[in-house]
């Protein structure tokens, strides 16, 4: 028996990138499986867009789009208002609650979130900083970082680096583990520390993925719930020390633990 299939189309006059971002928000809090989603970037006629209404009435979808075109967006509402297919207009409420409130009138060019700023410069730089200064490997960036984060291994300091880097911010990390010192350089002020911890069964859960990865044995006393343990406690004495704050990251997830951490360093400017 073949499964029934929910399109969604993405449409543009851009990229598309942030109707796709809503649209995959809002999945998350529903159990369907069976979601297809098709992008339709770069829209520039009002034909284009009568042929996505008629595609997306013939396969039942619905369609979800960010024209920042008033006559685009004009035919996106028409066309589908004839078709009788729902149309979410993401960036119109937010572009008229702008002109309301502010008395002002939009650019009505498309694609502005990917614009070569110094916004878009200082973003490639911050990832550029956390590809060098990850896991340790420098220790110079423990002191030219707006934020570093510690802990043991296999406690998402990585991946959280490189997401915050797409948000602009250097951030370095460094691996605590029993048999290495704790360099000077995190001492130095002028940063924000964050430690960052887990469930030992979870994290042995995580470690043993790993090994298995790697076609290393499970048995590995790195995936061990003592060794784990036993490097807990240390990562916790060094944590106390710099009486930095702490984020159990059990269960969390990588935009969450984000989120948390911006605010801190938001507060401290």
């Amino acid at each position: 028996m073949v499964r029934q299939s929910y399109p969604i189309f993405i449409c543009s006059d851009a990229v598309g990138e942030t109707a796709e971002a809503v649209v995959k928000a809002t999945m998350r809090q529903f159990a369907l499986e069976h979601v297809k989603l098709k992008r339709f970037s770069h829209i520039k006629t009002e034909d284009e867009i009568s042929g996505i209404v008629a595609e997306a009435f013939e396969s039942g979808g619905f369609i979800a789009y960010t024209l920042v075109q008033p006559e685009l967006r004009e035919a996106m509402k028409e066309e589908s208002l004839r078709k009788g297919v729902r149309a979410i207009d993401v960036l119109g409420p937010m572009l008229q609650a702008f002109i309301d409130t502010f008395n002002d009138s939009p650019k009505r060019q498309p694609g502005l979130l990917h614009t070569l700023d110094d916004d878009y410069f200082r973003r490639i730089e911050a990832v550029e900083f956390a590809v060098k200064y990850d896991d340790g490997k420098d220790t110079r960036g423990l002191q030219l970082a707006q934020v570093v984060l510690v802990g043991v291994s296999r406690t998402s300091k990585t991946p959280l680096s490189i997401y915050m880097a797409h948000k602009g911010i250097r951030v370095a990390n460094l691996p605590l583990v029993p048999e290495v010192k704790v360099p000077a350089e995190l001492q130095s002020g002028g940063k924000l520390i964050v430690g960052l911890t887990m469930k030992p069964e979870q994290l042995s859960s995580i470690r043993t993925e790993r090994l298995k990865a790697m076609g290393l044995p499970f048995s590995a006393q790195y995936a061990s719930l003592d060794r784990i343990q036993s490097e807990l406690d240390y990562a916790d004495t060094i944590m106390k020390s710099l009486r930095c704050p702490v984020i159990d990251v059990t269960g969390k997830a990588i935009e969450e633990t984000a989120g948390t951490i911006i605010q801190w360093l938001q507060e401290l400017v």
